[in-house]
C-alpha cells in the first residue's frame, strides 16, 4: 500500500525515558574502609517533545512511524558519580498542529509559531543515592531510591492549515486555478472533480499586504456529516481569517446555480460549527464564458442584499483578479487588526495543584469483614511508592517514616482504622497493600537505629579472625610460661573478653 505524501492526522505511542536508579555505596580506601556513604543519583529519563518547524507541511513522518521514546536515565555510581541524563526526544511538526491525548480527547497544545513546543511524555526522576540521603540522624544509609518509570500516552496529532482566506466551493469550481492565478503556487488542475486531494498553500501580495491563501479541497452536500471527504477538509478552514466562496456560473449540472450552491455550502459551514464570526467574501468565476457573464450579472444584486462583497472574476483571462487580491489584503489587514496577538510559545499544561489542597486521600473500602481496606491515594505517597525497593528492609522502613510524616498515619486512626487492615497505596488497579501497624517501625529495627548502616559499628570479619588468632597466641605463650594474663592482650569481640 502506497504512503501518501500529504498526512494531516497522526496517532503515536509516546513514552518518556524511565529515571535511573540511585547507587547504595560506602566509601572504601586503605585504612578507612567505612569512609561514609558515596552512592550518586540517578540520571532524569529523557521527555518527547513536540516543536513547531515552519519548514514542514505534513504529519507523513509520524504516519510511517508511529511509536516514539526518549531513553533512559543511567543508576548512579560509587564515589558520588551522578548517572548521565537521558535525551529527549523532539518530534517536529508543522505549524498549527494540534495535540490531543488519544484515549481521553483532552486538548495537550495548540502549536501556533515558530519554535513553540510541548511536552507530551516527560521523562522519571532519577532516584536518590545513600549520599543524598544521609542526614545526622541517618549517616550511613543502606539503601537508595529507585527511579522513576516515564510518562507513556497515546497521542493525536492534527494539522489545521493556517492561511489568512481559505477558497470553499463545489468540486471544479476553480479553487485551484484562482490561487494559481494570484500567486505563485502551482496545485494540480484538470476537469473532473475532486482534482484537489490536499490543502494548498499560496502567498498572495496586493500593494504592502502580504497574505497567505487555501485551497480547500472540493465540498458537497452532506460534507459535515462526512459525506466526500467533508470533516477531513472542513477543519483547514478553522484557522482561515476570512472564508471566499468561489461559485461556478459555468456549471450545467441540474439543479446548480450560484444561489443554490451559496447556500448548500453556507449550510455545511453552519452544521459545522465555529466559523459564524469569519466574514465573507463572494467570487464569481469563469466569466469568461459569455453565459457566465451574463447569469453573473443577473445574481449579483441578490447576492451583495446579503452583505458581502461580490467580485466577478475570470482565472483563465485575469480580468476581476487585482480588485479581489486588494479587497481579500484590506480584509486581511482588518482582521488581523482586530485579533489579539498570538503568544509565542502556546502549552496547555494542568492547573498547578494549590498548596491548600490536601497531599492525599483516605478512602474506606469493603465490607467491614475481616478488616477494611483503606485506599490512599496522593501524588506524593504514590510517588515515593513508586521509588521504594521493597526488598530492603531498610527502605520500606524510610518509607514508613515518610507516610508517617505525611501525617498519613494519624489520618488513618482518625477514621478507625485498626491494626491489621490492609492500606492500599499506589496509581491504577495494581497498588501495593500493606498491614497496619500504628508506631510499629517496619522491618529496619533489625538495622538498630532506622537508617543507621550498623556495618559501621561492627567489626570486619577479617578483623575478628585476626583478633581471634592473636588471643589464642597470647593466651597459650602466657600458659606455657607460667605467666599470669596480661590483661593488655585481652581483646572484645561480639562484647565478649577473650582471654
Amino acid at each position: 500500500m502506497a504512503i501518501p505524501s500529504f498526512v494531516d492526522r497522526a496517532t503515536l505511542r509516546v513514552q518518556g525515558g524511565n529515571g535511573g536508579h540511585g547507587c547504595t555505596s560506602v566509601h572504601r580506601e586503605k585504612f578507612k574502609p567505612l569512609g561514609g556513604p558515596d552512592g550518586g543519583n540517578g540520571g532524569h529519563g529523557g521527555s518527547v517533545i513536540v516543536r513547531v518547524d515552519p519548514g514542514l507541511t505534513t504529519l507523513v513522518d509520524y504516519h510511517r512511524q508511529s511509536q516514539r521514546r526518549a531513553t533512559n536515565g543511567q543508576p548512579g555510581e560509587g564515589d558520588h558519580k551522578a548517572g548521565a541524563n537521558g535525551a529527549d526526544v523532539v518530534l517536529a511538526v508543522p505549524d498549527g498542529t494540534v495535540i490531543a491525548d488519544a484515549d481521553t480527547g483532552e486538548i495537550i497544545a495548540d502549536l501556533i509559531g515558530d519554535g513553540a513546543e510541548a511536552v507530551i511524555a516527560a521523562g522519571g526522576r532519577g532516584g536518590l543515592g545513600n549520599a543524598a540521603l544521609a542526614t545526622s540522624a541517618r549517616k550511613a544509609p543502606g539503601f537508595a531510591l529507585l527511579g522513576e518509570e516515564g510518562e507513556q500516552r497515546s497521542v493525536t496529532l492534527e494539522l489545521k492549515v493556517l492561511a489568512d482566506i481559505g477558497l470553499v466551493g463545489f468540486p471544479s469550481a476553480g479553487k485551484s486555478s484562482l490561487i494559481a492565478a494570484i500567486s505563485r503556487a502551482r496545485p494540480k488542475i484538470a476537469d473532473y472533480p475532486f482534482t484537489t486531494l490536499i490543502p494548498n498553500l499560496g502567498v498572495v501580495v496586493a500593494g504592502e499586504t502580504t497574505y497567505t491563501v487555501a485551497d480547500v479541497p472540493g465540498l458537497i452536500e452532506g460534507a459535515s456529516l462526512g459525506r466526500g471527504l467533508g470533516h477531513e477538509f472542513l477543519r483547514h478552514i478553522e484557522r482561515c481569517l476570512a472564508v471566499a466562496h468561489v461559485i461556478d456560473c459555468a456549471t450545467y449540472e441540474p439543479g446548480r446555480d450560484p444561489l443554490t450552491d451559496l447556500d448548500i455550502i453556507e449550510g455545511e459551514l453552519a452544521a459545522y460549527g465555529g466559523l459564524e464570526d469569519r466574514p465573507r467574501l463572494i467570487v464569481l468565476n469563469k466569466i469568461d464564458i459569455p453565459d457566465a457573464r451574463d447569469l453573473a450579472e443577473l445574481v449579483t444584486p441578490e447576492l451583495a442584499e446579503r452583505g458581502w462583497p461580490v467580485f466577478a472574476v475570470s482565472t483563465k483571462t485575469g480580468e476581476g483578479l487585482p480588485a479581489l487580491t486588494y479587497a481579500m489584503a484590506d480584509l486581511v489587514r482588518q482582521r488581523r487588526a482586530e485579533m489579539p496577538a498570538p503568544a509565542p510559545r502556546v502549552v496547555l499544561r494542568p492547573e498547578p495543584v494549590a498548596s491548600s489542597a490536601p497531599a492525599f486521600t483516605v478512602k474506606q473500602m469493603g465490607d467491614g469483614e475481616g478488616g477494611f481496606v483503606w485506599r490512599v491515594r496522593g501524588e506524593k505517597p504514590e510517588r515515593w511508592v513508586k521509588q521504594t525497593d521493597f526488598a530492603n528492609p531498610e527502605a520500606v522502613g524510610y518509607l514508613a517514616d515518610r507516610f508517617t510524616r505525611l501525617g498519613i498515619e494519624e489520618r488513618l486512626l482518625e477514621l478507625g482504622a485498626r491494626e491489621g487492615d490492609a492500606v492500599a497505596i499506589g496509581a491504577g488497579d495494581d497498588p501495593v497493600v500493606f498491614d497496619f501497624a500504628p508506631q510499629i517501625s517496619s522491618g529496619a529495627e533489625i538495622l538498630a537505629r532506622r537508617g543507621d548502616d550498623q556495618r559501621l559499628h561492627d567489626q570486619r570479619a577479617s578483623v575478628r579472625r585476626r583478633r581471634e588468632l592473636d588471643a589464642e597466641y597470647h593466651a597459650a605463650k602466657a600458659a606455657a610460661e607460667g605467666l599470669p594474663r596480661d590483661p593488655k592482650q585481652s581483646w572484645r569481640v561480639d562484647g565478649d573478653d577473650l582471654a
